[in-house]
């Protein structure tokens, strides 16, 4: 049996459709239980469904998301997330940036060229 995949989608507005984005990660094998949503900005601080989310998520799951821009709030907390869950074991894919999964080596790889200031410790 395979570790899940875990999805998370979020809009920007409460008159956006998350439709598309639950459509793709049910399409990429996220189970429908397995996909959590915040219906608001990301500039918010508090996100329920990511919360819910990162807390579900375990060693040797992967995290999926639609675009980049779904989970993090700017480049630094992108960075830090994944930071996070590389740190538990937790892999990282984004569907509409085919290179970024860092379940493989040459998307662990692409993804570190976003993290220059990451310290030696982090390599």
């Amino acid at each position: 049996m395979s570790a899940p995949l875990i999805g998370y989608a979020r809009v920007s507005t409460f008159e956006q459709e998350l439709q598309l984005q639950l459509d793709a990660l049910k399409a990429a094998g996220c189970k429908k239980q397995l996909i959590f949503t915040d219906p608001a900005s990301a500039s918010k601080a508090e996100r329920p469904g990511l919360n819910a989310c990162l807390k579900e998520l375990k060693d040797g799951d992967t995290l999926i998301v639609w675009r980049l821009d779904r989970l993090g709030r700017s480049l630094r907390n992108l960075i830090d997330i994944v930071k996070q869950l590389k740190s538990r074991g937790v892999g990282f894919r984004s569907l509409n940036y085919g290179g970024i999964d860092t379940t493989t080596a040459s998307g662990g790889m692409i993804f570190n060229i976003f993290v220059p200031w990451r310290n030696s410790s982090d390599a």
